[in-house]
């Protein structure tokens, strides 16, 4: 004899279920946070890089696509918080630790801590103000352009062979630099009012071909380029305002 299940029931069913599509986007990023702080341990610096980048690609996939297909959760938003943690955190506060900063002792680890705590309290802070922030700009650093720093930073020097007495302190620099951006409250722009259909001025379009040229000749330079100038937008703009005189 066939079971009915009453309304409760079929709302419950509903409340346990999840969207697949955008949610294996996300959870293909966590398993590339996790894969970068495995080859760091193994002192595969440029595969834990590469990977982070790649975390960073689904990241900003499965929030689009959850959209596109109508497919938003409050599981989905609370599995992205979590998988942001672990791959622009966690994996590049380790990563960075073991590549340069254990030389430095204490002020190594103190420094990878401080940069996983901001990314905590960035995500934490986002997540509060979810519905009530203004859609144009991030207030603080995005962890997942927070990691870039660290990662390219490391990407780069691998691939031209720094070494040196000074890099783990330029490594400590860029994770401190990194982690205070995610909280200093200063406002970067987010990218999320520009769409395909609005005009922009020709030299954009320029910009965006000398930068697709310079991934292609040497993808680990550009984009380690490209967030940092990103990361120092905010307080370029913030000097500006300042040193600007009152009309």
């Amino acid at each position: 004899m066939r079971s009915v299940r009453s309304p409760g029931e079929k709302m419950n069913l509903r409340q346990q279920s999840i969207y697949l599509l955008p949610n294996m986007f996300t959870l293909a990023a966590l398993f590339a946070g996790f894969y970068a702080v495995v080859q760091g341990m193994n002192n595969h610096f440029d595969y834990a890089a590469i990977a982070i980048f790649v975390a960073m690609l689904l990241d900003a996939i499965d929030g689009r696509v959850a959209r596109l297909t109508h497919t938003q959760s409050a599981f989905g938003a609370e599995f992205d918080s979590l998988s942001d943690m672990v791959s622009f955190g966690v994996a590049p506060a380790l990563v960075v630790y073991e590549w340069m900063l254990r030389s430095l002792g204490k002020l190594g680890w103190a420094a990878a801590f401080i940069y996983c705590a901001a990314t905590a309290l960035r995500l934490a802070r986002f997540n509060s103000q979810l519905g009530v922030a203004d859609r144009r700009y991030f207030q603080g650093l995005p962890s997942p352009s927070a990691a870039a720093l660290v990662a390219g930073l490391l990407w780069v020097a691998q691939e031209m062979q720094w070494s040196g007495e000074v890099l783990p302190w330029i490594a400590l620099a860029m994770t401190l630099f990194a982690g205070l951006s995610m909280v200093n409250g200063l406002r970067y722009y987010s990218f999320k009012e520009v769409h395909g259909r609005k005009t922009v001025p020709f030299f954009v379009l320029l910009l965006l071909l000398l930068l697709l040229v310079g991934i292609a000749i040497k993808p680990s330079v550009a984009l380690f380029i490209l967030f940092v100038l990103y990361a120092l937008s905010a307080y370029g703009l913030t000097l500006y305002r300042w040193l600007r005189p009152n009309n």
